[in-house]
């Protein structure tokens, strides 16, 4: 666990998850698949606690721009560098996300983050920096309503905010030279075939990472047929991948708690060719922290495809 200090705030951080148990009502069950921390806009700096480390983040106020330094006040060295960027959504909300980029090579290759669940920027931007050692670039958003971002957390609005996060990275000089890669991980996976399906003219392929194959279905893999009709669909990760025809890789645990690895097969028998499953082992949505070799070899056969 990540205690997370800003200012007078406390705010607890858990690896994303979905909460199982029935509710009282169809509205409080929908409510179940956001979870953000919000952090305040005047907040200047933030203390992570894992274990016996501490690191301090100091904001700007512009951009929110993160500087890292360790208890005694020395700055952290990265093996990468990160730029925060504040851009609009569709929805009229400011948006905050971060480019993380190598620092010894020029990218070529661009990932672009759709996170999971819960907590913001801080505390899931770690989830793909294992793959920075093979050259690619990050892109990750905070979704209305977590972090820094305006607005309110709605799947309307993360569906929104994912698109637009589309719009402004194939506007960015240092990001629309570069091949597009949306990888989405846990609620952020089945968004992401979503956008995908939308927005496949403009991206060059795509990577699930333990997600849930509908909202429907992971409400029934927690309460049942009951979960199953008290969950509103709206859009669907398993129905669009039938309509995205570009090369996807579906990564899933055998090991994973939070979503079954049958959501994660279910996904890939309803995906065209060229798709790649890879099954592996360990947490949910650890695959980067332990196969990030093989994981990054099979990105770039998806994009021989």
């Amino acid at each position: 666990m990540i205690v997370m200090k800003y200012q007078k705030y406390v705010v607890k951080n858990i690896i994303p998850a979905m909460v199982a148990m029935l509710l009282l009502s169809a509205c409080s069950f929908n409510k179940i698949f956001l979870k953000p921390t919000v952090v305040p806009s005047k907040a200047k700096e933030l203390t992570m606690i894992a274990g016996t480390d501490t690191t301090i983040i100091h904001f700007d106020t512009l951009n929110y721009q993160p500087t890292f330094t360790g208890q005694n006040n020395d700055t952290i060295d990265f093996e990468y560098t990160i730029e925060s960027v504040v851009f609009k959504s569709d929805n009229g909300n400011k948006l905050n996300g971060w480019i993380i980029k190598p620092k010894n090579t020029t990218p070529t290759i661009t990932l672009i983050h759709l996170h999971g669940n819960a907590g913001f920027i801080v505390s899931q931007y770690q989830a793909l920096t294992p793959l920075i050692n093979f050259g690619f670039q990050i892109f990750i958003i905070d979704y209305s309503g977590f972090g820094f971002s305006e607005g309110k957390a709605t799947r309307k609005n993360v569906l929104i905010d994912a698109n637009s996060a589309i719009t402004y990275a194939k506007k960015k000089p240092d990001i629309k030279n570069t091949k597009l890669i949306i990888y989405g991980q846990s609620l952020g996976g089945h968004l992401s075939a979503v956008v995908a399906e939308q927005r496949q003219n403009e991206i060059d392929g795509l990577v699930i990472e333990g997600a849930f194959s509908s909202h429907k279905d992971i409400a029934a893999s927690m309460a049942g047929i009951f979960g199953r009709m008290l969950v509103s669909e709206k859009y669907c990760g398993y129905k669009a991948l039938r309509n995205y025809k570009k090369p996807v890789l579906i990564i899933h645990s055998t090991e994973d708690e939070t979503i079954p690895f049958k959501h994660g097969q279910k996904l890939f028998a309803n995906a065209n060719e060229p798709k790649t499953f890879y099954e592996i082992q360990k947490c949910h949505i650890c695959g980067p922290s332990f196969y990030a070799d093989s994981i990054a070899a099979k990105i770039f056969d998806l994009l021989k495809q």
